[in-house]
């Protein structure tokens, strides 16, 4: 989404944070948040999202980037010379102080430039504190705002989640922040608590027109609070939009999947506004390549049922579940299965129709066609690539070529050529990819960090622990995050080719 830069008060340039062990938190990240915005990091543990608050409160420093306050480089400033305040999951309340002591305790020790009459002609500026009358006006608007007025002499330990929350917050609005950070300051309440919350934040912000920087892992939370959403994976920003945009237009399979439930297909565009998925072409509203490999998003509630003989394609109901509003149907065509939701339940053992309007099929370049590494050859023919070792044929590298019975590649025109340490391009498809328990069968080992459902087969990413190289892989299998695994090639399906400059 193209936001207007008019009014913009936070700005990242190329903000970047990696740790001592060498792990990238943030990669390069660029954005600008306007002035009143509700702006939410949204992303899974480990995406980035909480540094890059820290950053912008000042608690973590970059590693390289700037971070601007209007216009104003304030990567180096402290936390307290910032004009912007923090509300954590875990209130960080005193539980010695009721809740006026617990609001008023910065201001009691906060410093104010005031202007003294001198004998001169121009007045003389000192630091002073803020009166008794001053603090109490201030912790007396703040109640108001947070809707706890009389609640001044009350123990913080006798609140409720809820109200602990507020007081939290009315602590940070106290100091007049240009800019409150909120980091999952939900996350510790119960489920009808945290949507009650939700509607209470977005009206305080509404009401106080300051900018909030907020960041969950609740995809519910950003589409329902959010004038923008920023989704992050890996240190990396995905997409940046309006929740209507990330929704309805995600960028690529992780946004889609991350954000609400989808139906995600392999497909192919047939050129003329017309996509081919689940066995049947299908009149869409976006334009590819002819004949392009593409993903295909369709929400589960914009798949319309018919009768079997109207629809575009049928198949079978094989399992429903009642939601609430809406019955959640599963749908099996061939091997494929499609999730609908619809107020009127279908049997299980249904054979039924649907239809996919054009607008409510999402087309998105698919994000992996294959794997690619730098690799080199081992003394022992084989290949290093990916933080593993892999047997491979290493004769494809020289057409006509043959190993000798010493290991030696003899190419076409007889020259002997020892292939150890020689750079080469790796490519491996992903369907060419298996995954095993038995870690020692593996070529290279790790850990599954993704895994989305592509109807008929899932996608994993399995990353690795030294560099973190990422092998993605399509399966009919089915495994969980953080499964650790064994990663087996079969050696035939190893692609090498020379890198350029060592080609003869």
């Amino acid at each position: 989404m193209e936001k207007n830069k008019q009014d913009k008060i936070i700005e990242l340039i190329d903000l970047t944070r990696k740790f001592e062990d060498g792990l990238i938190a943030v990669d390069g990240v660029n954005l600008y948040v306007r002035k009143g915005e509700f702006v939410t990091f949204l992303g899974p543990s480990g995406c980035g999202k909480t540094t890059t608050l820290r950053m912008i409160a000042g608690f973590d420093k970059p590693t390289s980037g700037k971070i601007l306050l209007n216009g104003q480089d304030i990567s180096a400033l402290p936390p307290n010379k910032r004009p912007i305040n923090t509300v954590f999951q875990r209130y960080a309340l005193f539980p010695h102080l009721n809740v006026y002591d617990n609001i008023a305790f910065g201001l009691k020790l906060k410093r104010v430039r005031t202007a003294f009459e001198s004998k001169g002609c121009k007045p003389v500026y000192k630091m002073k504190k803020l009166s008794k009358s001053e603090i109490a006006e201030k912790v007396g608007k703040v109640l108001k705002m947070v809707d706890l007025e009389g609640f001044e002499k009350r123990s913080v330990s006798t609140l409720s989640g809820g109200q602990q929350q507020r007081v939290a917050i009315a602590r940070a609005l106290v100091n007049e922040p240009e800019i409150l950070l909120l980091d999952e300051p939900l996350g510790a309440l119960d489920l009808k608590m945290r949507k009650d919350m939700q509607l209470e934040l977005k009206e305080m912000h509404r009401k106080l027109g300051i900018t909030f920087i907020y960041v969950t892992h609740d995809q519910e939370e950003a589409l329902t609070m959010s004038d923008t959403i920023v989704v992050m994976k890996d240190g990396v920003i995905q997409q940046i939009g309006t929740p209507t945009d990330i929704y309805n237009e995600p960028k690529n399979a992780f946004v889609a999947d991350f954000i609400g439930e989808s139906n995600i297909f392999s497909g192919t565009y047939l050129g003329d506004k017309k996509v081919r998925f689940i066995g049947q072409a299908f009149d869409c509203v976006d334009e590819f390549e002819k004949n392009e490999k593409v993903d295909v998003v369709v929400r589960p509630e914009d798949v319309e049922i018919t009768d079997a003989e109207s629809g575009l394609v049928k198949g079978k109901i094989i399992n429903s579940i009642f939601k609430g509003i809406h019955y959640e149907m599963t749908m099996k065509i061939g091997k494929t299965e499609i999730v609908i939701q619809d107020t009127v339940e279908k049997e299980v053992g249904e054979t039924v129709g649907i239809r996919i309007k054009p607008d409510n099929i999402h087309i998105m370049a698919k994000e992996f066609s294959s794997n690619k590494y730098d690799g080199y050859i081992t003394k022992k023919n084989t290949v290093c690539f990916g933080d593993g070792e892999f047997e491979c044929d290493v004769c494809q590298l020289y057409d006509g070529s043959h190993l000798d019975d010493e290991g030696y590649l003899i190419t076409a025109d007889g020259e002997k050529i020892d292939l150890t340490d020689l750079d080469v391009k790796v490519e491996v498809g992903l369907k060419d990819i298996e995954i095993t328990d038995d870690q020692e069968q593996g070529g290279a080992i790790g850990n599954i960090v993704s895994i989305i459902y592509k109807g008929d087969h899932y996608q994993l990413i399995v990353r690795t622990d030294e560099n973190e190289e990422d092998f993605v892989f399509d399966t009919e299998d089915t495994w969980n995050v953080n499964d650790r695994v064994g990663v087996i090639i079969p050696k035939n399906k190893i692609k090498l080719s020379l890198v350029t400059e060592q080609k003869k």
